[in-house]
């Protein structure tokens, strides 16, 4: 029987969801995190020290909590996102999308024909997602493509009408770096708020998820005061280096 991706039908209902982000290669991290009770855990192949095969053995470790696993990939490449599709990853974020054109791609990858054209050979996945997966995973499987580029603000209401596409996932740190500001998970620059404002109008305006980095619960909720459904909170690195760095200041006062 099909396993029900119950976040993506949450936040299709208009709910909302945390999500735990994965930097260190280490299924036991992994497990740590989804044990928490985040909705969903995403392994960083991007900007994490992760590989394919720490990957796997990290969704392995996810599944076996009630969180989704998820992965960000390093970019839209067809071979390795059809790669972590048949290792179990139940929702899948691609950096860098500036176009439909680009969008197009990522969902082709990711879905079988005739919406796409991934390839049939889902090894894990039918241990986490049930025998019939080849005909539930372009309903289950989550597609988030990354908005953080100027380019992708300016095309946004051409990317979100992607069929295929269930919603958009802001980089507030590239947008502001594409905007010609500093690095931030909160800009003040008026013109990338308003752009974090119009992809998030723009993909509920056209029945999408909208999904954002955030540095911390405070900045999440504002988030979801302002219509964004999917919020991802500091990653493991960071949790670890706050952590130890208050521990050692407070020792040593």
């Amino acid at each position: 029987m099909a396993r029900e991706n119950s976040v993506k039908r949450r936040l299709e209902g208009g709910g909302t969801a945390v999500n735990a982000w994965s930097s260190i290669g280490s299924s036991y991290v992994a497990e740590v995190l989804a044990e928490l009770g985040f909705d969903s855990v995403t392994v960083d192949l991007q900007h994490g020290a992760i590989d394919y095969a720490t990957a796997f053995t990290m969704l392995q470790a996810i599944s076996t909590t009630p969180a989704m696993p998820m992965v960000r990939v390093p970019w839209n490449d067809p071979a390795l996102l059809m790669k972590l599709l048949d290792a179990g990853a139940h929702g899948v974020i691609c950096p860098m999308v500036n176009s439909a054109e680009e969008a197009r791609a990522f969902v082709g990858a990711c879905r079988y024909p005739p919406l796409g054209y991934r390839s049939m050979g889902p090894n894990r996945a039918v241990q986490y997602a049930g025998r019939d997966y080849w005909q539930s995973a372009d309903r289950e499987v989550m597609l988030l493509a990354m908005i953080e580029t100027r380019a992708g603000v300016e095309n946004v209401d051409e990317i979100v009408r992607v069929e295929g596409l269930d919603g958009v996932y802001v980089g507030p740190g590239d947008l502001s770096l594409s905007y010609g500001a500093a690095p931030s998970m909160t800009p003040d620059n008026p013109e990338i708020v308003a752009a974090i404002a119009k992809v998030c109008a723009s993909a509920i305006r056209h029945g999408r998820i909208p999904a954002i980095h955030t540095d911390g619960p405070e900045t999440a909720r504002r988030r979801f005061a302002e219509g964004y459904r999917f919020c991802t909170l500091q990653s493991d690195v960071r949790y670890i280096m706050t952590g130890a760095a208050a521990a050692l200041a407070a020792a040593r006062r």
